[in-house]
């Protein structure tokens, strides 16, 4: 078995937990007030922006061994850089602010999710950075493009509020197969197995972003 098969075996049921919330479902469905959408952007943007200067740091911390990865995190931040704009334009469309989300301060659980990546990468070990990646991209891949279309139809908005949820269901099912191949070449068993607690607890820490989302909104869904 693969290295990255074991990772979503070790990992299923934190996966699965993520996806059966009910704030995940509802978007799925499109059962979410515009006012929860626009808090899902929000805390969206509060991680996202940290997307870029995360995988630097990953970069910077690695070691010898892993310089192959240099290239791969390079491309990384390629894919990735300034979608956070994207969240914010999505959020100005849909009638609100953006300055003020970018000038707002992330949930808790936003916040706690961000220094957790902080940490693995600057004091623990950088390769469990790379559990995050797979939370938030395995998330986007199986709900992401689905979510768009429903909400979109259920709220009677345009597509221009949707770009970063209908670009990242596209592009996270492209950018599995890259990662797969990334996952597939860490051999060292213990970087291994801080990969997989790593990704282990960012399914704990995202769920709690919609945890909270869910408890602001309930009754609003």
């Amino acid at each position: 078995m693969t290295f990255y098969k074991q990772l979503l075996q070790a990992t299923e049921k934190e996966r699965s937990m993520l996806l059966s919330l009910p704030l995940i479902k509802h978007g799925a469905t499109g059962e979410l007030s515009l006012e929860t959408y626009v808090a899902f952007l929000t805390q969206a943007y509060h991680h996202v922006k940290h997307t870029t200067p995360l995988l630097m740091s990953t970069g910077g911390r690695l070691d010898e061994r892993y310089e192959w990865l240099r290239g791969a995190i390079a491309e990384y931040i390629d894919e990735e850089i300034g979608h956070q704009e994207w969240i914010l334009n999505d959020i100005e469309a849909c009638g609100l602010d953006k300055e003020q989300v970018r000038r707002g301060r992330p949930s808790l659980a936003t916040e706690l999710m961000v220094s957790y990546a902080y940490d693995m990468i600057n004091r623990v070990n950088p390769i469990g950075f790379f559990g995050m990646v797979l939370v938030l991209e395995g998330t986007s891949t199986a709900v992401a493009s689905q979510a768009a279309i429903a909400i979109s139809k259920s709220l009677n908005l345009p597509a221009n509020c949707f770009s970063y949820l209908s670009s990242h269901g596209a592009l996270d099912v492209e950018h599995t197969k890259f990662y797969e191949d990334i996952v597939n070449k860490i051999d060292d068993v213990q970087d291994q197995q801080q990969l997989i607690h790593a990704a282990k607890v960012f399914y704990k820490l995202y769920a709690d972003i919609f945890r909270d989302l869910g408890e602001q909104s309930s009754g609003k869904t």
